[in-house]
């Protein structure tokens, strides 16, 4: 009787693990290896609890210069790293670098490169001045991301996007990776924060998304407006959901939102209960593609 006991158990986790839907989490700063913020807090409470609630889950984010490797035990993934990735005709090599928060029984994935991320600073410069290319940190932080997954072989449901640097993921994969088996069928969404960058993008940058694929049509406003409105606007276009993640956002993005009428939208949430809420919103996102 012991061991059918022990055999109907081991079915039913292995069932509990084959229903567990994925979640794939794309940050622009996490928490404990960058400092507190609403995004780098939610971006590490998040994914432990969605976890916990039975899912299955990724991390990323990339690996600035300020996060001190050592201390944070990061590692080099060899059998992950070894690509290139081409930006406006210039190869810039791939770098998977790996953690564990233990206290979460988490992993979280690094994305690399010396041209991009071996700064001290993250998006500014000692000075304060935004960097000048964080256009093409943004393309090459969300190809490694979409690349690495693909080598994992691992085939997210959803895929949920935190800060502007992620704002590409939807337009790259319902364009670029459209055919892609990893990466087609997963559903994106996409949480607007209170983190505008200042200085809009270069006016190349629509033209260097043109070249990965996007169409004509897609970056037609991005050629009059690279700011983060305009960037959030793109993300907003091309996402199956959107949340309000800070208290307060940008007035012409909400009513930017409200013209899409079947456009799934989580509104702002307490932070003793988002990850409820979350949770639930990507059921209904799932539940949308059906």
């Amino acid at each position: 009787m012991k061991e059918i006991y022990y055999l109907c158990t081991v079915l039913k986790k292995q069932m509990r693990r084959m229903d567990a839907k994925k979640i794939l989490f794309i940050a622009q700063e996490i928490t404990p290896y960058l400092p507190e913020s609403e995004i780098a807090t939610i971006s590490r409470n998040l994914p432990q609890g969605i976890q916990e609630r039975g899912r299955e889950i990724r991390t990323f984010m990339p690996k600035f210069g300020n996060i001190n490797e050592r201390r944070n035990q990061l590692h080099e993934v060899i059998r992950l790293s070894g690509m290139n990735l081409i930006i406006d005709d210039t190869d810039h090599p791939l770098i998977i670098k790996v953690a564990s928060i233990q206290s979460a029984r988490m992993q979280v994935y690094f994305i690399d490169n010396e041209d991009f991320f071996q700064r001290k600073q993250t998006i500014k410069d000692e000075s304060g001045n935004e960097y000048e290319d964080n256009d093409d940190r943004s393309i090459f932080y969300v190809r490694g991301v979409l690349e690495t997954v693909k080598k994992l072989r691992w085939i997210p449901d959803v895929i949920h996007c935190h800060g502007w640097m992620s704002a590409l993921t939807a337009l790259y994969i319902k364009r670029m990776y459209v055919d892609d088996p990893c990466l087609k069928d997963a559903k994106i969404v996409y949480s607007i924060y209170n983190d505008n960058f200042q200085i809009p993008f270069r006016k190349e940058f629509p033209n260097k998304l043109k070249m990965d694929g996007a169409k004509e049509s897609d970056i037609k406003a991005l050629k009059s407006d690279t700011s983060f409105v305009g960037l959030t606007k793109l993300a907003i276009d091309f996402a199956d959901g959107v949340i309000q993640g800070s208290e307060t956002i940008d007035q012409e993005l909400l009513d930017y939102i409200k013209t899409k009428k079947d456009l799934p939208f989580l509104p702002y949430q307490a932070p003793d209960s988002y990850i409820d809420e979350f949770n639930a919103f990507y059921d209904v996102i799932l539940d949308t593609s059906n």
